[in-house]
């Protein structure tokens, strides 16, 4: 019987052990902080014009990083922006698109605006690059993995193709993951606007 007693408090004791340790993990979990996406940057935007994160508040922003070389994801990402912004209607006039080019050697300002005066880009973008310390930054905070393919004059760009939406307050809300339809751009980023 004592024995009995003795199992029963044992097993009673580790019970309130895993459990107390459950909560304890849970509560830990809780506590963990999000992974940060976006920060300060210093860059230059397509007019030469110096810019920080700061071009990202007041409006719902696109933010993605990209180079003016890119044969299919850079332009395709554009295009599914701009339908996407056509979806949205009214609150399409809310949405700006960040384009930050991680090859600075070439994307220079005027390569920026240039690229950015193609027909399928819309008028409200804006295109950001910068030295390569401070594109470094930019794609550290946003943590974008970029890398140079090759070398000579035909070098690529190796990149990560996410679309970052910041809110209104420039804070991080959601990832729009490459090559989605427009109809799929446009209701993730309604959804994250409402």
């Amino acid at each position: 019987m004592l024995r009995q007693r003795l199992v029963l408090i044992v097993a009673c004791l580790l019970g309130l052990l895993v459990v107390g340790g459950l909560a304890w993990s849970a509560s830990a979990l809780k506590e963990q902080p999000a992974a940060a996406v976006g920060g300060p940057f210093q860059l230059v935007d397509q007019n030469g014009a110096p810019t920080t994160e700061k071009v990202l508040k007041g409006k719902w922003s696109a933010v993605f990083f990209g180079f003016t070389y890119c044969p299919d994801v850079c332009p395709g990402t554009l295009q599914g922006l701009a339908a996407a912004t056509e979806l949205l209607g009214p609150q399409g006039k809310d949405l700006q698109i960040v384009f930050i080019s991680i090859d600075p050697e070439r994307d220079t300002p005027a390569q920026m605006k240039t690229y950015l005066s193609a027909d399928y880009v819309p008028k409200s973008t804006i295109g950001l690059t910068g030295t390569q310390a401070q594109v470094d930054a930019a794609a550290k905070a946003y943590k974008v993995y970029y890398a140079k393919v090759g070398a000579g004059p035909g070098y690529t760009m190796d990149h990560s193709t996410a679309i970052y939406l910041m809110d209104p307050k420039g804070r991080f809300k959601t990832v729009v993951p490459y090559n989605q339809p427009p109809a799929d751009i446009a209701a993730r980023i309604k959804a994250a606007m409402d």
